[in-house]
């Protein structure tokens, strides 16, 4: 950074180069913002903030990056030196604000002249180098370009006086209107950093289209930290300043900017530059327009979020009706009711393995039943499928289910919302068949689980046949002894013919008894297996219930909460900022 001084004679002469502060210094105590500025900054960073957190991925993009480049500005020029005023000298082709730059400095460090462009590349001039070389760093101005004004004029005692410049950068940009694109994006960048923006006009092209549509009217609001400058007015006669003036503030009024600050100044002959002087250092002395700066810029920004919620309050759940519907999709994609159906035959056939006549059962084993046979393979083989794989759910009519949970809740959303609300129901649809497949394998019981009354009728049975059995010995061997004589009877039950009647009723009774339990056990198990599979479809429903809450309906509820929340969140900051 070269360090300029005035000689005794007006000229100048320079100085060996100083360092500037290096970078990661900690820079000087922040004073520029009274506490209802800074709270009012704090409070906007914190709601632009959460804007950008909420609408992340869901509010247009190029806002959301708009956004995020504004808070990292934000927070870069608020680490930096407090203690420092940017003002930023912008302006066209022979406009003289390189002159204005010189003159305030008291110096010629600037060229000046009509040769385009004449300024290249920014200069800038430091009042107060403390803390100052981050900031520089930060403007990435050229050190070749930096220089600090230490003259005894600019304090007094070492302290800040009337009309003192300490804490003054001054950057004098290059021309707007350059032939090279490079000098014009250097000009933009400055434009959206400077903490106060002074733009250098002159009476010829004070009404230049390029200007006005390119960088007065989008910094409509801006109005705080915006300084009009009308330059060589000593080319004009004292009314045709006048007109001038009024004109120029016309033009500037229609494009947004409710209350312009306007000087007239002419480098060449000294006038209005003192007073020119006086306002650059009045506002470095108020240390504001750091904060006045960053306020605007949010206050525009923070308006351009009302394009990105709608008017109406959002829902905040899935109505009953839309999420039963949900459901019943759900369980018809899954088949659920024809594995209620599978699991009451296969119930019933295996029941019937158990608790039917033992006899019966023989002779549909000699018959050899193949359709029976095939029957309970295929009821066996459907279970397992349906136990041990994800459900085969038809895709189209589970997408169907996604699209129409969501069609009432985003009616009156903007549409970057309706999509995300889709997406967020949509958002585990891979995941969907494989839970509720799980659904009901937690729910349908194991195939070798056997209710214990099946046991006890089966031992009943097998009893019971025994019992008969040996009614047909008993009739057999009182038939060898009494009717036949083939030997001496052992005992009078075996050996009299009279007992036959009775060992004949026994064996009738045990087969009707067997029949008898057969019938009430075929009875009881199309009760129980009808009470069975709904009991399981039941569960079922209400697995893929609780599935459909998680994965699907949740997350829609989540997204509409985090919606109501941008809602609430923007409404307030835009009702903050507006005029």
């Amino acid at each position: 950074m070269t360090t300029t001084t005035p000689g005794v004679s007006g000229t100048s002469r320079q100085t060996s180069p100083q360092q500037p502060t290096a970078p990661g210094q900690d820079p000087a105590p922040d004073t520029e913002a009274a506490p209802p500025e800074m709270s009012g900054l704090t409070r906007r960073l914190a709601t632009l903030d959460r804007l950008v957190e909420l609408g992340e991925g869901r509010v247009d993009q190029e806002l959301m990056d708009d956004a995020a480049a504004l808070l990292g500005r934000a927070g870069d020029r608020l680490r930096l030196s407090g203690d420092h005023t940017i003002v930023a000298l912008a302006g066209g082709t022979g406009s003289g604000k390189s002159s204005l730059f010189n003159a305030v400095c008291g110096l010629e460090l600037s060229p000046t002249g009509l040769r385009r462009p004449m300024t290249s590349s920014a200069h800038a001039c430091v009042w107060g180098l403390d803390g100052a070389g981050p900031l520089l760093d930060w403007l990435e101005i050229e050190k070749r370009h930096r220089y600090a004004r230490a003259s005894a004029l600019d304090q007094t005692d070492g302290a800040e006086g009337a009309g003192s410049l300490q804490g003054l950068i001054l950057l004098d940009l290059p021309d707007h209107d350059s032939v090279r694109s490079e000098q014009v994006a250097e000009v933009d960048r400055y434009v959206g950093v400077a903490d106060l923006l002074i733009w250098v006009l002159d009476p010829q092209k004070y009404a230049d289209f390029a200007v006005h549509r390119r960088y007065l009217e989008p910094l409509a609001g801006h109005d705080g930290i915006s300084l009009i400058v009308l330059n060589q007015v000593d080319r004009l006669a004292p009314e045709e300043i006048d007109e001038c003036v009024k004109d120029l503030r016309r033009l500037l009024e229609a494009e947004g900017l409710r209350a312009p600050r306007i000087l007239t100044s002419s480098a060449k002959s000294g006038a209005g530059i003192e007073d020119f002087r006086d306002v650059i250092a009045d506002t470095v002395a108020a240390r504001r327009a750091r904060t006045r700066r960053l306020i605007a810029d949010m206050d525009r920004l923070i308006q351009r979020f009302e394009g990105a919620f709608g008017s109406v309050e959002p829902p905040t759940a899935v109505d009953d009706k839309r999420a039963a519907a949900l459901v019943e999709a759900l369980v018809d994609a899954a088949g659920i009711s024809a594995v209620a159906e599978a699991m009451e035959s296969a119930y019933a056939l295996r029941a019937l393995d158990y608790v039917g006549w033992p006899l019966a059962r023989l002779v549909a084993r000699l018959r050899s039943d193949p359709l029976r046979r095939m029957r309970l393979g295929e009821l066996r083989d459907e279970l397992r499928a349906a136990f041990t794989t994800p459900v085969n759910a038809q895709q189209a009519h589970v997408d169907n289910a996604l699209q129409d949970v969501t069609e009432d809740v985003v009616r009156d959303l903007p549409p970057s919302w309706r999509r995300s609300v889709r997406e967020a129901g949509r958002s585990h649809a891979e995941a969907l068949p494989e839970t509720l497949g799980a659904a009901l394998r937690a729910v349908v019981p194991s195939f070798n689980q056997v209710p214990g009354w099946w046991w006890a009728v089966r031992i009943w049975q097998y009893l019971l046949l025994v019992v008969a059995a040996i009614s047909v010995v008993w009739l057999g061997a009182i038939a060898a002894f009494a009717g036949l004589k083939l030997a001496h009877a052992p005992t009078r039950l075996l050996g009299e013919a009279g007992v036959a009647p009775y060992a004949a009723l026994v064996l009738v009774c045990v087969l009707g008894l067997g029949l008898l339990t057969a019938l009430a056990a075929r009875n009881t198990i199309a009760l129980t297996s009808v009470k069975h599979s709904e009991r399981m479809e039941q569960q079922m429903r209400e697995g893929v219930a609780s599935a459909a809450r998680e994965l699907v309906i949740a997350p829609v509820e989540q997204e509409l909460a985090v919606y109501a929340r941008f809602r609430d969140q923007a409404g307030h900051a835009i009702r903050d900022v507006a005029p």
